[in-house]
């Protein structure tokens, strides 16, 4: 699947063709009935890139999917969101007929044009977390978003007016904020999970900052630590801010005035040497930050110790 040259579908109607299914109701949004879908494009494994948003709810796929360089197979309610531009893959067994049953929604960008949720839709990180971040719903949950996607479609479906856009655009509204708050809900059930990836991140910033990768690469970034801990930086973050009210990027910070503090009060280097072995090309923007965090300069910190 890696090296395989995407299929670009640029339009709702395009997908409709591809997929076999008839012309879409509307040229800018469709909601999907998976079970409507039998086939797919290709026989063997396709990559594909949409240039709208998707939003599904998979349940029984009996075909691995590939997003965010993960392959998952999944048989409970899934959620995933998807913007445009992102590459995924799907793989089934040769010869085996295409199962999967759920909703798909699908919305251009031109729909969402002189609308707030064309700007506010980008603020839903998870559309950029990837298929093992994806959100399990109970089936209470499952019914909500599936409720919501049948008034979308009915909406569409219906005599289109001057209400038609307002009304399906705060639907959608109401379903992605259903979506964040269940994925908040699931940051807080799968807490156990979640406390491993706290207790590797200490560990990682830990072995990072008592080696020497400081002084050669600087401070680590928000992205370095989300690869390694094999999660999305956009997931990390929503995690980590439920779970201790900081970013991962305060995070960073924090562990590097934590080992700024260790050196000012117990080595005799001076505050130039220590940003220096702390990553910083100058000093000044290590003195600003140390201020901003502990409302003392380095040297007023160092005093007080002495």
């Amino acid at each position: 699947m890696a090296n395989m040259q995407p299929l670009r579908i640029k339009t709702i109607s395009e997908y409709h063709k591809v997929m076999g299914l008839p012309k879409p109701e509307h040229p800018l949004i469709s909601v999907i009935n998976f079970e409507s879908i039998k086939q797919l494009p290709s026989n063997g494994p396709i990559s594909l890139v949409f240039d709208f948003y998707s939003i599904s709810l998979k349940r029984n796929f009996n075909a691995r999917f590939k997003y965010g360089q993960q392959e998952y197979d999944f048989d409970e309610g899934i959620m995933f969101f998807m913007s445009p531009g992102q590459v995924f893959g799907v793989e089934t067994d040769s010869g085996s007929a295409l199962k999967h049953s759920g909703w798909l929604l699908l919305v251009h960008p031109d729909f969402l044009w002189n609308t707030p949720l064309a700007k506010t839709i980008k603020q839903y990180e998870y559309f950029d977390y990837s298929v093992n971040e994806a959100l399990y719903l109970s089936e209470k949950e499952e019914v909500t978003i599936t409720s919501m996607m049948q008034n979308i479609e009915q909406e569409y479906r219906s005599n289109i007016d001057k209400f038609s856009q307002d009304i399906i655009i705060a639907q959608l509204e109401l379903l992605l904020n259903y979506a964040d708050r269940f994925y908040h809900r699931q940051f807080i059930t799968r807490k156990i999970t979640n406390h491993r990836i706290l207790n590797r991140l200490e560990d990682i910033l830990t072995e990072y900052f008592n080696s020497d990768a400081l002084a050669k690469k600087g401070l680590p970034t928000v992205q370095y630590i989300a690869e390694t801990l094999n999660v999305s930086p956009n997931y990390l973050s929503g995690m980590l801010k439920l779970l201790t009210g900081q970013s991962t990027q305060q995070h960073i910070h924090d562990k590097l005035i934590e080992k700024a503090k260790e050196k000012l009060s117990t080595t005799g280097l001076s505050v130039s040497e220590i940003a220096y072995e702390l990553g910083f090309e100058h000093s000044q923007s290590f003195s600003k930050l140390f201020k901003t965090k502990t409302n003392l300069s380095p040297l007023e910190f160092r005093h007080s110790f002495n």
